[in-house]
């Protein structure tokens, strides 16, 4: 496992970290024994960096990685989020009371009394347009509550705002094969101002291990059922905001780009990994195998400058038309 520099917090964290989403809910059926034994060969694999949220699951993501921390003597990092406890996304939910009240929610959730980087979990855009918020981050660094805090964005634009206030850390934004348009300028500015980038959605849903296909059914309760089309929160979550049939293609044809001896889904992750800029990448694993699969790219080796090329015109061909002006 290699390690790369989380913005100024001082955190040294792994190069793929834990999402941790699907261990919470809304993607079909998953067991507590299941989610802990990922989490566990995380660990084993040299994992140091889990990231949640106070509403995967109604806390019980975060629930689940306090059992990890109770049951091993290795420290980690943990990173949650909190906003998305609104029934309706506005600036005025984002309150000095909300903010506190979700993050002691986390607090006791995780079990610990300081939460290591605390997300605002991709808030409306005119956030990004007050101090108020950020006013509200500070005073909670200031009381020990949060030791840095980042952002979870849609968009390239609300990233780039974003990091316009000093002591945003981090930044949570879509990096995958099918979401190419944070590298164009974004990543540059976020070296920059040395703020750390993690990659999420790093396997678009599923779509980039391979393993899907036209005649694949998802439960009701699973997000890539209920919300294709944007139908319970923003379209991008979701496949990366590609159509199915689009995405189905695509994958077809980054396969015969994969190098030998690596999976698509490694093959998915170690491209991310091919970008300087990207602190992190945080896909899910709702088990032990699919951990082990996930963490093992980071040690493969780096692709070659020709497979890069092919995976861009992949992009180029049959996703940007998709996706590129609408994130």
């Amino acid at each position: 496992m290699q390690f790369n520099s989380l913005g100024r917090t001082g955190y040294s964290i792994s190069s793929i970290g834990f999402g941790a989403w699907a261990i919470g809910g809304t993607w079909g059926e998953v067991r507590d024994e299941d989610s802990l034994g990922a989490l566990h060969k995380a660990l084993d694999m040299g994992v140091n960096f889990f990231d949640t949220a106070d509403v995967y699951g109604d806390g019980r993501s975060e629930r689940l990685i306090s059992r990890l921390r109770s049951e091993r003597n290795e420290p980690f990092y943990v990173a949650t989020k909190a906003g998305r406890r609104l029934p309706k996304q506005t600036v005025e939910g984002y309150s000095r009371e909300n903010l506190h009240a979700w993050v002691q929610r986390s607090l006791e959730n995780l079990q610990v009394e300081t939460i290591d980087l605390l997300q605002l979990h991709c808030p409306p855009t005119d956030i990004y347009r007050s101090d108020d918020v950020f006013k509200v981050l500070d005073e909670m660094v200031s009381l020990g509550m949060i030791r840095h805090y980042g952002i979870s964005v849609e968009t390239v634009e609300e990233a780039m705002l974003g990091i316009q206030y000093p002591d945003v850390q981090s930044v949570q934004i879509i990096f995958n094969l099918f979401r190419l348009k944070p590298a164009d300028q974004f990543f540059s500015e976020a070296q920059r101002r040395k703020v750390g980038i993690l990659a999420r959605v790093p396997l678009a849903s599923g779509l980039l291990t391979g393993k899907m296909s036209a005649t694949s059914s998802f439960a009701r309760d699973d997000h890539r059922a209920f919300n294709r089309n944007g139908e319970a929160f923003d379209k991008g979550e979701t496949f990366s905001g590609v159509p199915y049939d689009i995405g189905l293609e695509a994958v077809e044809r980054l396969k015969a780009k994969v190098p030998q001896g690596m999976s698509l889904t490694q093959f998915a992750l170690r491209w991310i990994g091919m970008f300087p800029s990207v602190t992190t990448s945080i896909p899910g694993a709702k088990n032990a195998a699919q951990a082990e699969q996930n963490f093992a790219a980071a040690d493969l080796p780096p692709l070659e400058p020709s497979i890069m090329q092919a995976a861009q015109a992949v992009y180029d061909e049959l996703i940007r038309a998709h996706v590129h002006s609408s994130w």
